[in-house]
Parts: structure tokens; C-alpha cells; sequence
């Protein structure tokens, strides 16, 4: 069969062929519709994720949508190394195979669940986000934080402001259902500002973070009260990414005078709850109120498109 081959880590896969999946006894046969290119598939091809491939040749891919022998269609997760989601088959425990609902075509099937689940656990999961809390996301117009800002209006948020770099995808938040948008392509000086008006329409609650670096520490320092001050309602900052920067300067004085708890996603949650959120990103999907925008690559191009910038929407490749 073909498939996306990583044949060294720091390269770009290359469409070869590789060996047909054997299914052990608590799998199942895949014929694979569609992969996501994700940045976790570029991390972990590069190298720099500490669960990277350890044994090469190895197929490219964490997750998928195809259909069983019966011919039932399912997203999979959880692909036994060395084989992966970009592939004409896969063998995945039967255990991560998952319905999809018939009204969700394949592309969004395959797109949806990955940045749609980190959402949704970091709103409920993490950030335990209660309706009529205003809600900032920083990186906002990445596609993981286009569906957070979906999310948070599913789940009843009050005020959502959406703060990102790229003007066109910005541009496009409102209809999603951002209150206001601020971007982060400006000056020190006028990004605090922006943070400090946008604070004064209502204090934050909940904090997305997909950058830290820079955006992040302007942020926080914008949280220094210059005298003593009653605690207000509690900040939950929640880091998830890091695309602006591994490491940032924290004053000591946001901790010590302003509510604010800074939280990690914590990882993989108890599997049940993984489950509900990925049934509930997938209902909604279904009934359109979660979309992302895609884009369908076939799988013969991979190796060009691996490193392509596509802005704001989530590349699908198809065998």
C-alpha cells in the first residue's frame, strides 16, 4: 500500500510504499478516507516531541477517518507504531474506533476531532468555564483557537474577545462568535492598552492561552494592581501552546496582588471523560455548530505539503 513513510526524523515523509497492516486480535482493518496534518504530526516527525519514533521506517499520522470491513464509518485514534493515519489502510484497537454521525462528511470528520476535543477538555476539563464568564483566547486565529472561541459560545460564555495575528482569519471571528478582536501584530505599548480596555468591558475569567512568549507576558503584567485591592472574581489562565515563545518573564507582583491561577492542560484525562468530549465535539459537528475550514490535499503531495503555511485551516490528506 502507499502511505506517508518518515524514513528520518527532521525530513518531511515521503509517499512509498510500506508493508499492508496485519490487525493483532483486538484490532481492526482501517481503509483510511482521510488524515489531518496536525502540528503534533509535524512535531513528532521533526523530532522534537518526546514521543517521536524511536524505530524507522514509520508511517505519519496520530489519528483518522475511513471505514471498517462491515463498511461503518469511524474516526480512529491511537495507531500502533510503526503504522499511522496517513495511509490507504491502518490497524487501530477497536477500543479507538469511533461512530461518526452520517451528517458529517469525511474531511470534517477528520479535521474536527483533534483541535475540537483540546478545546472543549480545556473550557470544561481544565478551565471549568461556568455560563456568563468572559472568556479571552490568545492565538485565537490558529484552528484550534477558532473552534475554543466556537466552544466557549456553545457552553454559554458572556464576553469573547479573540486576539491573534493573522487580519484575514481576525477579520472572520465575529461570525464565529467573538464580541470583539484584537490583534497582536502591534507595538508593547498598544497591545496593553488593548488588554487593558478590552479588561475594563469586564474582567476576564477564563484565559486560553495558545502563544505564551510575548503576548502572554504583556498580558499578565496588564493584571499588576498598583495598590491593595479587593480580590475580585479568581483568573483562570490556561497554557496550552507555545507558538510565540517556550518561556516568559513573570513578575512576581501579578501573583501577588492580582486573583489570577495559571493552569496546564494536564495531559491525557481519565478516559471516559475523553470520550464525552469527543462525542459531543462530534454531535455538534454534525449539526454545524462546530466547524473548521479544510483543506483536501491528496495524499500523493504530502512530502510539498508537509511544511505549507495554510492559515487558519486544517489540511486533509486523502489516499
Amino acid at each position: 500500500m502507499k502511505a506517508a513513510v518518515l524514513q528520518s526524523l527532521g525530513q518531511p515523509p515521503r509517499y512509498e510504499d510500506f508493508p499492508d497492516p496485519v490487525p493483532a486480535e483486538s484490532e481492526v482493518l482501517v481503509d483510511v478516507s482521510g488524515a489531518s496534518l496536525k502540528p503534533v504530526d509535524r512535531q513528532l516527525a521533526a523530532g522534537s516531541h518526546y514521543a517521536s519514533p524511536r524505530q524507522l521506517p514509520a508511517i505519519c499520522g496520530l489519528d483518522g477517518v475511513g471505514r471498517l470491513p462491515s463498511g461503518e464509518r469511524i474516526y480512529f485514534g491511537g495507531v500502533r507504531p510503526p503504522l499511522g493515519g496517513m495511509a490507504q489502510r491502518t490497524a487501530v484497537r477497536k477500543a479507538f474506533a469511533f461512530p461518526i454521525p452520517s451528517e458529517l462528511n469525511d474531511e470534517q470528520a477528520a479535521a474536527l476531532p483533534n483541535p475540537g476535543v483540546s478545546a472543549w477538555l480545556s473550557l470544561t476539563y481544565r478551565a471549568k468555564l461556568q455560563a456568563g464568564e468572559n472568556v479571552l483566547i490568545l492565538g485565537a486565529t490558529g484552528v484550534t483557537g477558532q473552534l475554543a472561541l466556537q466552544v466557549a459560545k456553545l457552553l454559554g460564555a458572556g464576553r469573547i474577545v479573540a486576539a491573534g495575528r493573522n487580519p484575514e482569519v481576525l477579520l472572520k471571528l465575529r461570525e464565529l462568535g467573538a464580541d470583539a478582536t484584537l490583534s497582536l501584530d502591534v507595538d508593547e505599548d498598544e497591545l496593553r492598552q488593548s488588554f487593558l480596555g478590552e479588561s475594563r468591558n469586564g474582567r476576564f475569567q477564563v484565559v486560553l492561552d495558545y502563544l505564551w512568549g510575548h503576548p502572554a507576558e504583556v498580558f499578565l503584567e496588564t493584571l499588576i494592581h498598583k495598590e491593595f485591592a479587593t480580590i475580585e472574581r479568581e483568573i483562570r489562565f490556561l497554557q496550552i501552546g507555545e507558538s510565540a515563545g517556550p518561556v516568559i518573564s513573570l513578575p512576581a507582583a501579578v501573583l501577588r496582588s492580582a486573583a489570577v491561577t495559571i493552569l496546564g492542560t494536564a495531559g491525557v484525562p481519565p478516559h471516559e471523560i475523553l470520550l464525552t468530549a469527543l462525542r459531543d465535539v462530534l454531535q455538534h459537528g454534525a449539526s454545524g455548530k462546530l466547524r473548521v475550514a479544510t483543506e483536501r490535499v491528496p495524499l500523493s503531495e504530502v512530502e510539498s505539503a508537509w511544511n505549507r503555511e495554510s492559515p487558519g485551516r486544517r489540511v486533509v490528506f486523502v489516499p
